[in-house]
């Protein structure tokens, strides 16, 4: 019996040791893959994680495309600087920015005037991009700031613009107050009254307004008055020469056709003498200096079809 017990117990130890060990590496080989499935799915989060930034980082950089998020538009200024425009001031040769009146900072391009000595002279400013357009969307946003210079024309508080249709800078006099263009008038409201803003003002031209040739220098829209230093986004959308739509805030405020040049205004004269058409379907967007700061944050087009 002595013999055949410790026979017995030395198969049960060895028996025991062997169940012993393959409980442990079942243990082990369960831990592994439980580690193993646990660091899959953290890579997977992981993975999922970043493809989520990734994509979020696609579509904010979309959506600062543009205003609409429509691949379809152009940023006409880039919020660094002034590359695509120049200047033309009254009284200095086109690309001077006498003063550094046209500049930007804070990502804004800013209208001032620090560098004139409180006396604006009448030094109207354009600040013209480099490429004319026919047919498009102008989308803008500005607002008005700060205290209009001293000497500065009273109709000119809180007065800014953008020309449409200008004639070539190159081709404007020295001593020119204004392209020949269309203009889209900005106006702030003055604290108290109503003062429209997207207007019409005609500097040699006449346009067709509700079927009739209006031959007014200017002609106010339907909009609400913007008083204070709040943005304000007009849209312009012009096809060719015969058609073109102010809104603003996304509201049509004011439509008009048949932009043409005025053969009584002595800059336009020039102009048709140097075979221009009288119809005008096209030509350079400016931004406008008339004494009192404004600035502009967005400045972007669209280009339409004929």
């Amino acid at each position: 019996m002595p013999k055949a017990n410790h026979a017995f117990g030395l198969f049960y130890g060895k028996t025991n040791k062997h169940a012993h060990l393959n409980y442990l590496y079942g243990f082990y080989d369960l831990r592994f893959n439980e580690v193993k499935t646990k660091t899959y799915m953290q890579k997977l989060s992981q993975f999922f994680a970043s493809m989520l930034c990734l994509l979020a980082t696609c579509f904010i950089n979309s959506k600062a495309a543009s205003s609409t998020g429509d691949p379809g538009w152009i940023q006409l200024f880039n919020g660094k600087n002034l590359d695509g425009w120049s200047p033309k001031i009254k009284g200095y040769a086109f690309g001077e920015n006498f003063g550094n009146t046209y500049r930007v900072e804070d990502g804004v391009i800013k209208v001032v005037y620090d560098q004139y000595n409180d006396k604006f002279n009448n030094r109207f400013g354009h600040l013209f991009y480099k490429t004319p357009f026919s047919n498009y969307l102008l989308r803008i946003e500005y607002r008005f700031v700060g205290k209009q210079l001293s000497d500065g024309p009273g109709w000119a508080t809180r007065n800014s613009g953008v020309m449409i249709h200008c004639q070539d800078p190159k081709t404007m006099d020295k001593d020119q107050d204004f392209p020949v263009c269309i203009e889209v008038q900005f106006l702030g409201g003055l604290g108290s009254g109503q003062r429209s803003t997207a207007n019409l003002c005609t500097p040699g031209t006449h346009v067709v307004y509700e079927g009739k040739l209006l031959t007014r220098h200017v002609t106010n829209s339907s909009s609400k008055t913007y008083d204070g230093d709040q943005w304000v986004t007009v849209d312009v959308e012009a096809r060719g020469s015969k058609m073109i739509k102010h809104m603003v805030e996304g509201k049509t405020v004011l439509s008009y056709t048949d932009p043409q040049l005025d053969d009584t205004d002595k800059d336009a004269q020039k102009l048709l003498k140097n075979g221009a058409p009288r119809l005008v379907g096209g030509g350079y967007i400016s931004l406008q200096s008339e004494s009192h700061p404004v600035e502009f944050r967005k400045v972007e087009i669209r280009e339409l079809k004929d």
